[in-house]
């Protein structure tokens, strides 16, 4: 009966619509919707949507100089992944590219491309487009070595059979794998290529998703059902950090800037940290969490933190494990539900009324012992908004005081109000209580969270101590090894603070003055 009952279930889903049994593969989230170009950025002379499909088109009138693209914006990148999507393709030569590169031109890509091709030749290879040309064949198994070329270590079919497997002008399906370094490319479910990419410096971990739409005749090339599915990284540690919107002008709250250094120093730390940031608030991208070790949130908080309305989102992740870390306004939120899920997540938030947001210099810091965050840390000072007086969970349970210093009596020269005092915290700056500027906590359940209250004035990120405490607690909340003697990094210039900023440079800006402070710092750090 059980036997019989298969047979059934297997002929009913044979006879099921492609579309609908995409919505059932587990894992699968679609990047595309079906209706417009939103996510998507290619040029208009030559994309649009018809009939529920990506659409490129060139005419003999209207011809494409060089390849042309329609990028992926929403997901920024990818890295370990498996893609599906339908195409049909009518004349001319297409492919998806993953893991790719701009190399500086609109709308031009480079990497690894799964090739798409109306004649016979091309369908189902891995061609490194604008970088090491083909790298394998139809029916091909593939290593690539450190001398950029691809060997044949066995065969996969005959490139004619596999092509028969393909259906002309006709809609097909792509099954695309990027795992490490193993690519495969499957077209309606036959293996078309299998490549161990073991080229240190030629290969790709990470990088664009684009469509191809092909330079010389007319050509018309569609794709529907894009779904793609994050699998966890097959080495290293993945960090993603969400850069809030401009904010305060040019020098403070440079959500971009500094979520951009962050995730340089960390790539460049030898831990095999993957850093991807996601700009302007809470990502379109739906897959955007999915194979992530940290979440890392650099923005304006308060009702308008990016996280408030997706708490249901994050949750579960975090009680799976996902690191969660906040820095500056991110680390106020509202009372109530995203008030107790920060408590859970990191062991505290900014409270309105309660907290309070001065700018003031830290002097005799004090630092936590033994703990990760504060390996190869030693106590600086710097005038920062250093916030204080946080909400805390009750009795400071699992919450560890990374960061702490005594708050000066100028602290509370301003009125009570929202941000800015109330009885409780003017009586404990009265008694001299420290005050606890950064925190972190390691749940029952193994998930680690961090608050880090400074990170208002931008160029503080020069100072090797603020760097180091923050790369630390982002490397030890995503599950890598703090090193004993703390993430080191090379000295940061003002010409790396000057990069990725959302607005333009003030042409009254003191650059000389500014590196002056930051080789001071890196002076007074070595001693």
């Amino acid at each position: 009966m059980r036997h019989a009952l298969s047979v059934v279930c297997a002929i009913l889903c044979l006879s099921l619509p492609s579309n609908l049994l995409a919505q059932g593969d587990d894992g699968f989230k679609p990047i595309f919707n079906g209706k417009d170009l939103a996510g998507w950025d290619g040029n208009p002379d030559f994309w649009r949507v018809e009939d529920g499909a990506i659409t490129g088109q060139t005419t003999a009138e209207k011809p494409t100089k060089g390849n042309t693209f329609i990028i992926w914006r929403a997901g920024v990148s990818v890295d370990d992944f498996e893609l599906k999507l339908e195409y049909k393709i009518i004349g001319g030569n297409s492919g998806v590219q993953y893991r790719s590169f701009e190399p500086g031109e609109k709308w031009v890509v480079g990497g690894y491309q799964a090739d798409i091709d109306s004649s016979d030749r091309f369908s189902g290879i891995l061609y490194g487009e604008r970088d090491r040309g083909i790298l394998a064949t139809r029916g091909q198994k593939v290593v690539i070595g450190d001398d950029h070329k691809p060997k044949v270590s066995g065969e996969l079919g005959d490139a004619r059979e596999l092509q028969g497997k393909i259906k002309k002008e006709d809609w097909n399906e792509y099954h695309i794998t990027a795992r490490g370094n193993h690519l495969l490319h499957r077209i309606n479910g036959q293996v078309m290529v299998d490549v161990t990419d073991e080229d240190k410096t030629g290969r790709r971990a990470s990088g664009i998703l684009a469509l191809q739409l092909h330079a010389g005749p007319p050509m018309k090339v569609q794709f529907k059902n894009v779904r793609l599915k994050r699998t966890p990284l097959e080495t290293g540690k993945k960090v993603v950090f969400v850069a809030g919107n401009r904010s305060h002008g040019f020098g403070s709250h440079d959500h971009s800037a500094g979520c951009n250094l962050l995730k340089q120093r960390l790539e460049a730390s030898g831990l095999g940290i993957l850093g991807v940031v996601y700009y302007s608030g809470w990502p379109s991208d739906p897959t955007f969490l999915d194979n992530a070790n940290a979440l890392v949130v650099y923005a304006d908080g308060g009702g308008g933190h990016p996280v408030a309305a997706h708490v249901n989102e994050v949750a579960p992740l975090a009680k799976k494990g996902l690191g969660t870390g906040f820095i500056h306004y991110g680390v106020e939120v509202e009372k109530g539900k995203v008030g107790d899920a920060f408590l859970d997540w990191t062991g505290g938030y900014f409270e309105k009324k309660l907290s309070v947001n001065p700018h003031w210099t830290i002097k005799n810091a004090v630092l936590a012992k033994d703990h990760p965050v504060t390996r190869g840390v030693k106590p600086y000072s710097v005038n920062d908004e250093w916030y204080f007086f946080m909400r805390f969970r009750e009795n400071m349970e699992g919450v560890v005081p990374v960061l702490s210093a005594v708050a000066p009596p100028e602290t509370m020269s301003r009125p009570d109000g929202d941000h800015s005092g109330n009885p409780l915290v003017r009586a404990s700056v009265a008694r001299g209580d420290l005050q606890h500027l950064m925190w972190a906590r390691e749940r029952p359940d193994g998930g680690r969270g961090f608050g880090f209250t400074g990170g208002h004035v931008h160029w503080n990120w020069g100072h090797p101590m603020h760097r180091r405490i923050v790369l630390n607690a982002i490397a030890w909340i995503a599950g890598a090894e703090v090193p004993a003697g703390g993430i080191a990094d090379k000295p940061v210039t003002i010409d790396d603070l000057l990069q990725n900023h959302d607005e333009e440079i003030p042409k009254s800006f003191d650059k000389t003055a500014h590196q002056k402070q930051i080789d001071e710092w890196v002076a007074a750090s070595a001693k």
